[in-house]
Formats: C-alpha cells, sequence, structure tokens
C-alpha cells in the first residue's frame, strides 16, 4: 500500500502550459531562423497592399530585423491584438480556410516572434494624423503610446531567441544566416516583380529593386544576363488552373535543384510531384546528375488544394494532384517540341587552324562564357574554355605516350623483355609516376612497378617537377602550359580494322579496336574486356592530379586584375562564408559588391580553366551538402572536375597509339576498374561464356 502511494504520488500529472511555454512551442514550429522572420513579416506586407517594402538587416538578424512598408497600417485597437496567438483579421470561419487568398491565415507569426525576441511596432493608417507604437519584450506587452511615423508599418525584431538561449546556440553565422535571409527575399521578389524592394544588411544596400511588370528583369538581375538570355517562356491552360513562367533551356543545367522555383498563387511551395514533373519533361536532354532550370507559376482555384498542411505553408495537398503533374509536363514538352533544342558553335572559341576533330564532342552543343580575364604574367592568345584546354592537351599526351619499362601490367605478364636498357637518372627519381628515360632490367622494373602497387604514405615533395607524361612541359597541375603556348593538336583521329593495336607492355600481343568511337574491346586470355574509354582516362587524370596536389598545399596563381564572378545571393553568402576554406584550394576570393564576389587567385592546377566555372563549381558542392565540407571534401570535388574535363569524351575517336598508351596506363591506377564518380570502367566477358551463347559447350 505505502509503494503504491509512493508511485501515485510521484507520477507526473497532466497540467495545463501557460502561455508563454505555448507560445514558445508554436515558435519552434514558425520560426527557425531569421530568415523564416523575414518570409512572415514581408508577406504580412503584402497582405497590407504594400507597394514598397525595405529591409534592414543587422549581423545575419540575430540583432535586428527591420522591415518598413507602406501598406494600409494597423488601426491602435488592434495592435495588442496583432501579437496575440491565433487573433488574425484574414479569417471569420473554418470554411475559409479553403478559400485562402491571403499569403498568411493563422495569426501565429507575430506572437511567435514576440514571445521569443523584442519586438516594437509602429503603425498609421491613411485617415490616422498620428501613428502608435506597441512594444513586446518577450511575451510582455507593454502600454500603446501615440508616435509619429509614415503611413505604413514598421516591425522591429531585435535579439531574436534571446529567452530561449539554446536555440540561439543553433544559429550560424551571420554569413550563412543572410544567404538564408537572401533566398527567402529572392522567393518573394520573384514573386511579386510589381513591388519596390530593397534589402539593406549590416547598412549596406545588397539589393534596391524597382517595380516591374516583367519578370525577367528580376531575373536579370538575380541570376545575370546569360542565363536569362537561355530561359524559354512557357504558358498553358487548362480545366481552370494556369502555368506560366520561365524554364532553362537544356543546355543550362546545374547540380542542384537551387534553380527550381515553384510558385502557387504567388506563394513560394516545393512538391515533390511537380518537381518530378518538370524532370520528366527534360528526360533525355541532360546528362545524368544534372538539374534542369525552371521559375513556374502556378495558378489554381483556392479550392483545389489545402495550404494548412505544413507549419510554414510550403507544402501544401492538392485536390488532383495528378492533373496538376500533366499541367507541367505537357506545358514544357509541347514547348520544347516547337523549338530547335540544338546548340550552336561558336567559331570564335577555336584556335586558328584547329578542326572539329579537336573538340570534345559535347563541348559542340554548350554554349559557354568564355573568360577573357588575364591570368598570370600576359594576355591569353585566345579565348578558351578549361574542358576545350584540358581535352586538347590529355589527347595529345596521350597520342605521345610511351610505356613505362615498370608500368607493365603483372597480371597479363607471359614473358619478360627480350631488350633491356640500363636505367636513366630520370628513373632513380622517387614518386609514383616518375618515368624513366629507358627500359629498366626486368628485376628492377618489376620491383619499382611492385612499389606502385603498395600503400604509399608520403608523395614527391612540392619542389620536385611532376611530369606524368614524358616530354613537354607539365599538365595543368603545375607551371603547365604557358600562357601564350598554342594549344597542342592530338594525333590523327583514324582507325581501321586493319589497324587494330597491340600492346606491348604486357610482354604479349593484345589486340585491342575502338567501337562507337566510345568504347574499347580488348582481348584477354580467357575472355575479351569492354571499356569505357572517358571513364577509364577520368579515373587516370584523376589520380594523377591527386598524387601531385597531396605532394603539398596548391600553388596560387594571383591574377593581375581581380575577376568579378556574378552569383546569386545564396551563393555569394556561401562564398564569403567560405573564404578560409576556399583560399586553402587556391581559390583567393573577397566581397565585391551586391552578388559578386572578387576572385583574386586560382590554383595553378586550373590556371587554365575557366575562372567562373571553377569557382561556381565549387560553391555547386558547398550549396548541395546537408554536412560541412572540409578541405578534403573540396580538394576531391575540385579534382574530379578536373579529371573529367580532361579525360577524353564519349564520342572521339582515338588513333591506335592512344588507344595503347590508354590501357598500358590503367595499371598506374590504384583502381582502374572505376570511375571518381564510382561507374565501372570496364565489364568482363569470359570466353566460356561466350562459349555457352554460341552453344559450343555442349
Amino acid at each position: 500500500m505505502d509503494a503504491m502511494s509512493v508511485t501515485s504520488e510521484s507520477a507526473p500529472r497532466i497540467l495545463q502550459l501557460p502561455n508563454s511555454v505555448i507560445n514558445k512551442i508554436a515558435a519552434g514550429e514558425v520560426i527557425e531562423r531569421p530568415a523564416s522572420v523575414i518570409k512572415e513579416l514581408m508577406e504580412n506586407s503584402i497582405d497590407a497592399l504594400a507597394t514598397r517594402i525595405e529591409l534592414e538587416i543587422q549581423r545575419g538578424g540575430a540583432d535586428l530585423i527591420k522591415i518598413i512598408d507602406d501598406g494600409e497600417g494597423i488601426h491602435p485597437d488592434d495592435l495588442p491584438l496583432a501579437v496575440a496567438p491565433h487573433a488574425t483579421s484574414k479569417l471569420r470561419n473554418a470554411d475559409d480556410l479553403f478559400h485562402v487568398r491571403s499569403m498568411g491565415f493563422r495569426g501565429e507569426a507575430l506572437a511567435s516572434i514576440a514571445e521569443i525576441s523584442k519586438l516594437r511596432i509602429r503603425s498609421r493608417q491613411a485617415d490616422a494624423a498620428i501613428g502608435s507604437e506597441l512594444s513586446v519584450d518577450g511575451g510582455v506587452i507593454q502600454p500603446l503610446v501615440p508616435c509619429g511615423c509614415a503611413v505604413g508599418t514598421t516591425i522591429e525584431v531585435r535579439e531574436l531567441f534571446y529567452t530561449t538561449p539554446v536555440r540561439r546556440k543553433f544559429l550560424k553565422n551571420a554569413s550563412t544566416e543572410f544567404g538564408h535571409i537572401s533566398e527567402q527575399f529572392t522567393r518573394i521578389a520573384l514573386a511579386n516583380p510589381n513591388l519596390h524592394l530593397v534589402l539593406k544588411h549590416n547598412d549596406r544596400t545588397v539589393f534596391e529593386l524597382p517595380a516591374t511588370q516583367r519578370l525577367q528583369d528580376r531575373l536579370e538581375l538575380f541570376y545575370g544576363s546569360e542565363l536569362a538570355a537561355d530561359l524559354i517562356p512557357i504558358e498553358m491552360h487548362r480545366d481552370g488552373s494556369r502555368i506560366w513562367g520561365f524554364v532553362g533551356h537544356p543546355k543550362q543545367s546545374r547540380t542542384t535543384r537551387k534553380h527550381q522555383y515553384l510558385f502557387l498563387n504567388g506563394r513560394w511551395i516545393q512538391d515533390r510531384s511537380l518537381q518530378h514533373a518538370l524532370n520528366e519533361a527534360y528526360r533525355g536532354l541532360l546528362m545524368v546528375g544534372r538539374q534542369p532550370i525552371a521559375f513556374l507559376f502556378l495558378e489554381v482555384p483556392p479550392d483545389a488544394f489545402d495550404v494548412n498542411v505544413h507549419p510554414t505553408k510550403s507544402e501544401v495537398r492538392f485536390l488532383d494532384s495528378s492533373a496538376l503533374f500533366r499541367l507541367v509536363l505537357s506545358s514544357i514538352r509541347q514547348k520544347f517540341l516547337g523549338m530547335d533544342l540544338g546548340g550552336v558553335l561558336d567559331a570564335s572559341r577555336f584556335t586558328p587552324g584547329s578542326s572539329l576533330e579537336q573538340v570534345p564532342v559535347h563541348d559542340l552543343h554548350v554554349d559557354e562564357r568564355e573568360s577573357s580575364a588575364a591570368v598570370g604574367t600576359g594576355p591569353l592568345p585566345v579565348p578558351y574554355s578549361m574542358e576545350r584546354e584540358l581535352s586538347n592537351w590529355a589527347q595529345t599526351q596521350l597520342s605521345d605516350w610511351q610505356p613505362e619499362a615498370n608500368a607493365s601490367s603483372f597480371a597479363l605478364r607471359e614473358a619478360p623483355r627480350e631488350e633491356s636498357l640500363a636505367p636513366s637518372d630520370d628513373d632513380r627519381e622517387p614518386g609514383p609516376l616518375a618515368r624513366p628515360s629507358g627500359h629498366a632490367d626486368e628485376s628492377i622494373a618489376t620491383s619499382r612497378f611492385n612499389s606502385y602497387l603498395a600503400p604509399r604514405d608520403t608523395y614527391p615533395s612540392p619542389s620536385s617537377e611532376f611530369r606524368p607524361f614524358p616530354g613537354g612541359p607539365p599538365p595543368i597541375l603545375g607551371r603547365v602550359l604557358s600562357a601564350t603556348a598554342p594549344l597542342p593538336a592530338p594525333a590523327p583521329a583514324t582507325l581501321h580494322e586493319a589497324d587494330l593495336p597491340t600492346t606491348t607492355a604486357t610482354g604479349a600481343d593484345v589486340r585491342a579496336m575502338q567501337v562507337h568511337d566510345c568504347y574499347l574491346v580488348v582481348e584477354t586470355p580467357d575472355g575479351v574486356h569492354i571499356i569505357d574509354q572517358h571513364a577509364l582516362h577520368e579515373r587516370i587524370m584523376y589520380e594523377q592530379f591527386r598524387r601531385r596536389i597531396l605532394s603539398g598545399a596548391p600553388e596560387v596563381q594571383r591574377l593581375l586584375v581581380p575577376i568579378p564572378v556574378e552569383l546569386t545571393p545564396r551563393e555569394a553568402a556561401l562564398t564569403l562564408d567560405n573564404a578560409e576554406l576556399l583560399a586553402e584550394l587556391g581559390l583567393l576570393v573577397q566581397e565585391f559588391g551586391g552578388n559578386t564576389v572578387a576572385l583574386n587567385g586560382l590554383p595553378t592546377l586550373a590556371r587554365r580553366a575557366n575562372p567562373e566555372e571553377l569557382l561556381k563549381a565549387v560553391i555547386e558542392k558547398i550549396d548541395s551538402q546537408t554536412e560541412t565540407l572540409t578541405r578534403r571534401d573540396l580538394l576531391d570535388t575540385l579534382l574530379h572536375m578536373m579529371a573529367c574535363k580532361a579525360a577524353i569524351k564519349a564520342g572521339q575517336r582515338l588513333s591506335p597509339e592512344e588507344i595503347t598508351a590508354l590501357l598500358d596506363q590503367r595499371h598506374l591506377c590504384d583502381d582502374h576498374h572505376h570511375c571518381p564518380h564510382g561507374r565501372p570502367t570496364s565489364l568482363k566477358l569470359s570466353k566460356m561464356e561466350l562459349d555457352r551463347q554460341f552453344g559450343r559447350l555442349g
């Protein structure tokens, strides 16, 4: 009995939570970070029919968020109700929930904000002589006082989350938080081009967007004239719904969905079904892993969807989602069917005397913006792109490559070489890619090649010259091609059945041929290997680049003239936020103004690369990660990209000598069975399987 009494007395009882606790819980659902406050307050201003909204931010919104609008204002008697929970002017009964035409309707936002900050509201209506001011300190409402102010409403939010210090600790640094604020600002600016919008951060004007009737003006301002020029307008009406907006030309794509904006009746939303429809519309038009660009606006009757299913109203439930799926899919596909989506070939992108065979196949279908900035000490002879430059160099080096005595394949070796030459001085150089000028004794070659296969803890010192291929200057990894040197031309790309090469590095005749200018079919003692030429060469280039970079910190080529790089608001904030990490990669950036950053230096390994493409690729990688990236992660991303750009392409014909060189070099890789992205480089078809397919096994 006593035990039962103790248990009964110690059990927690159900209690009614005080309003302050309830509001703090509600605030945790609605207000995640300063950007959430921006969203709620700007939507309130839009509902108040404002034509001009100005935002002032201090220290990423943690210290101050101030919004000034010229809307209808709030009646003095309504100001205390404005910060009360579930008090709103936009609903009168439950049926109104299914006919919502305003941005807000729950009456939760201001009450939640007032509970976790120091809030001050000043407002005046057009027919009032003076305004009214209401202050709320951590949920405690102060008496209403008269004040002088312009028609409209001004709201100040100071020390956000000061009543919930644990939540405040979870805020990121000012640059990251302002990046989220910029993204919210961008969404509202795109959905409301008719509004005059101003965004200031730390007393500096980041955006001042005059009202316009053309969405294209906003798109060009946020994303640049190049992307805006490649946007395709779409519009379709069906069953009382309308879709309109712009989608990117297939040659314009991104690695993430950050450039996909979907708006429903003026509200930014996320919907997996509609995103799937967008991807289906681009099926077959984009490379694997690339995402389309889209700015789509849906206009749907309010009773055809429910917006009251998510705390931030970013997700909705449609009455007929399949109909909207078909609407999105049809509108884009029909537009594409009526267009010529072929790329434009820009003759200025080729060096004098070069031929089309020198350019990667997919390079002819991408209208890239070339960089004309000076790198190093002199101007470049012609416009260039990173992909063409690396591809031409890589193919030429592949043509000229000679197999090393120590690079023979132990798996296929049947007999030692008949000839052997004394090792040269170069042969005695340490390092996994040091190249002998002649053939070493077989025992020496075997010993040295085995050392390549063993795990290595050290790499050549940064001061040693790195030459993964014989002759000529080292590649883009160091002091590669001089800024004024012409691009090397590849060997003639012809291949006939009679010219099938035989590899000699293995000590046995191994026949190989190229099919469809994409795959290599190689004879082996027990069958055949089918090799993806791009995937294999990409792995070879990746490991050579990686070995060089791991030997020391990347060398930096400072630019005589900084290169301005225009980014999206979020990308610009991420770039500045990760400036120190980028500097470790050799990318030196600093703030330039607005969404533009100044690029002051490049890693020497990428000195011939398009600086803008290079920086954007790394920033896209940062933006796509949910966890903080380390220097090694970013470095690996850079090397993956460089290797992919440098490798020979599918559809690129190789000479017999190039095929032989490619096959010989695969054994210098730690793992030549997979490309850096994890795809297989080769498939094996055994002779037994061939015999079985042809019925030779009885």
